[in-house]
């Protein structure tokens, strides 16, 4: 039998398809956005708005968004083959208030999960080495090279229009949940 892994998964722009954000941001900023604009993490400089705006918006509209967050492509069919045999623990820069809204989606759509674990804040590195991940999956580019870096562990690269950045070695960028189930099933420990 196989040895369990022990995965690590962000939930927003991983779990969650990329683009589950830009319908609000449209509608509420009067724009006309798509993935292939948003080429940088920090969404202030194309919506023109502060960081205190943005994370005023954020503070009103998190809840309806995470509510209805669309799962990424092909997210469901890799996690149906693993979920017998890995364990998974979600760590996510969202903050703790969001625990029931996002374990109900979790619930809402049939998503194994092991643990939750909601930061409020970007540095996931305590929270991987807390847990064990053995290999971690992510869309934040400085968040997927530090915990590479600093845990030295595997580290699966959403691609996204706002990843292109460079990547150290043991960041793997994949286009979808499909080229991450088939790199974690011939990983060699």
């Amino acid at each position: 039998m196989r040895e369990q892994i022990r995965l690590g998964l962000d939930i927003d722009g991983t779990v969650t398809c990329p683009t589950t954000f830009i319908p609000y941001l449209n509608k509420h900023f009067n724009k006309n956005i798509s993935l292939n604009d948003i080429t940088q993490y920090d969404l202030t400089v194309l919506l023109d708005i502060t960081t205190e705006q943005f994370w005023e918006w954020m503070k009103d509209h998190e809840p309806i968004i995470y509510s209805n967050a669309k799962i990424a492509n092909y997210f469901t069919e890799a996690l149906d083959h693993w979920k017998d045999l890995h364990h998974f623990t979600y760590i996510s820069a969202r903050g703790n208030h969001l625990f029931d809204v996002t374990k109900t989606w979790f619930q809402k759509n049939n998503i194994p999960y092991h643990h939750i674990e909601l930061l409020g804040q970007h540095d996931k590195l305590k929270a991987v080495k807390k847990h064990n991940i053995d290999i971690f999956f992510e869309d934040k580019h400085d968040n997927a090279c530090d915990i590479a870096e600093e845990c030295n562990i595997p580290v699966i690269l959403m691609d996204t229009p706002y990843n292109q950045d460079p990547i150290p070695k043991q960041v793997v960028r994949v286009k979808n949940w499909n080229e991450a189930a088939e790199w974690v099933n011939n990983w060699k420990r």
